[in-house]
């Protein structure tokens, strides 16, 4: 017969007796969910309610890639939502958000896309990264935001849903190899001049316009057409890029600012799915953005990207109060990236191209051709109180294009690096994806051509 335990003893065992049981209580919980969670959300489709733009895309948080992102324009509410291919169990979401965050949203499932059930619901989230334990099933994951943090829209960098089912996400890319993150390549054109002529808007008219800075095309006047520029020369490093591109220039006071070097236009995909994209015809022309343009007009604009930016300074709609020592002042935004398949100009210079609606082209505007993004930079800094464009305040930016490329060289680099899914330079070659070589040759010249 054993001797009896004395109190503290007994307690003692209680305490370890029931510490055992919560720990074999907590293993038999969370170790099974925890082996049985599988990352369903990458690779897989993604639409949302809105984007800044292609650079912005629903599916930029799915790619696994913690450096891009999606973003929403800049209203209540919005939603980002994606396809996990077939029903599942889900049990957690992550959602890893950029500055501009949401301090209300939902996590809801759905088995048809159409019909919601919310599985988490929160009105005081601190935005970062929050990592969310979730009971529900369904096809389709859906983050609802009804409030934001800041006065941008909703950013997320990674949208992580997981659980188990689902099914096997889709080849990410052409080659099968890696995830396709980026889809685009360079044109490198330095300044030529600066005029008051705009060959697209006052056609025939030289000083008609205010003034231009123009890159490119080393001809352009107020007269050029297409066949005067196909018989000019370029400043672009691809010389069969003979196309021409013209800006309002920055002035400091009376003081002409005058870009130097190179400047950077990208060519990209505006839409989803990045192999429909198609070079453009010859001889197409349009305007993006607009002289008469108020703040409001240029903030919400569909093309607008980063805005006005210096320094740290980001997401200006119209230009900083000042910029740090040697500095310089850069702008970014982007142009429509569908076409009507028809019209080469139209009468206000805009309506033959449109912007994608949720990564697709509409039916009006049904070809896919690359979204130009111009980012040029003006070497100006300090006290911006002075600064002005040639049509006015900073959100009066727009950027015009004249295409005048080879059309063998542009269907070159758009199939290797937009339709191929690399971030090429003005070669088309992309130093992350070496393996995949060029798309021209090393005097930037398509091979076989002149």
């Amino acid at each position: 017969m054993h001797p009896p335990r004395s109190p503290g003893r007994l307690r003692l065992g209680l305490v370890i007796a029931a510490a055992a049981a919560v720990v074999a209580a907590l293993v038999a919980v969370v170790s099974p969910a925890v082996a049985a969670d599988t990352l369903l959300s990458q690779g897989r489709q993604a639409t949302a309610s809105s984007s800044e733009g292609g650079a912005y895309a629903a599916y930029l948080a799915v790619d696994g890639n913690p450096g891009t992102r999606w973003a929403s324009s800049f209203s209540d509410p919005q939603w980002l939502q994606v396809d996990l291919g077939a029903t599942a169990t889900i049990s957690q979401a992550v959602l890893t958000w950029e500055a501009a965050y949401a301090t209300a949203f939902k996590i809801q499932t759905s088995t048809n896309g159409a019909t919601w059930t919310d599985a988490y619901s929160t009105t005081t989230a601190t935005g970062g990264t929050q990592t969310i334990t979730l009971t529900g099933t369904g096809r389709y994951v859906r983050l609802y935001a009804t409030a934001r943090a800041t006065g941008y829209g909703y950013s997320l960098w990674e949208f992580k849903i997981y659980g188990t089912g689902g099914s096997p996400a889709p080849t990410p890319s052409p080659t099968g190899t890696s995830l396709v993150t980026h889809h685009e390549f360079q044109a490198n054109c330095s300044v030529t001049q600066s005029r008051p002529d705009d060959p697209i808007v006052f056609p025939g008219l030289p000083g008609a316009s205010h003034m231009h800075t123009f890159v490119g095309n080393v001809t352009t006047t107020a007269s050029s057409t297409l066949a005067s520029l196909l018989a000019g020369g370029t400043s672009c490093v691809v010389p069969a890029d003979k196309s021409s591109y013209w800006f309002p220039p920055v002035y400091k006071g009376d003081q002409l600012i005058v870009p130097v070097g190179p400047q950077v236009l990208y060519y990209k995909s505006g839409v989803l799915d990045y192999t429909s994209v198609r070079p453009f015809p010859q001889g197409l022309r349009y305007v993006v953005g607009s002289p008469t343009a108020t703040l409001s007009d240029f903030q919400h604009a569909p093309g607008a990207v980063e805005g006005w930016e210096c320094g740290e300074s980001f997401h200006n709609w119209d230009f900083p109060a000042s910029c740090p020592a040697g500095s310089q002042l850069n702008v970014r935004y982007q142009a429509p990236s569908c076409w009507d398949g028809v019209h080469l100009d139209s009468a206000d210079h805009k309506s033959h191209m449109a912007y994608p609606v949720n990564g697709e082209c509409p039916t009006t505007h049904p070809v896919a051709v690359p979204m130009l993004e111009y980012k040029i930079a003006f070497p100006a800094d300090g006290d911006m109180s002075q600064v002005r464009l040639s049509s006015g305040r900073g959100y009066t930016w727009h950027y015009d294009f004249f295409n005048a490329w080879d059309p063998a060289t542009l269907a070159a680099l758009v199939t290797h690096c937009i339709n191929g899914g690399l971030q090429c330079n003005a070669r088309g070659y992309d130093l992350y994806k070496p393996e995949r070589g060029a798309a021209l040759d090393e005097n930037y010249r398509l091979p076989g051509r002149p």
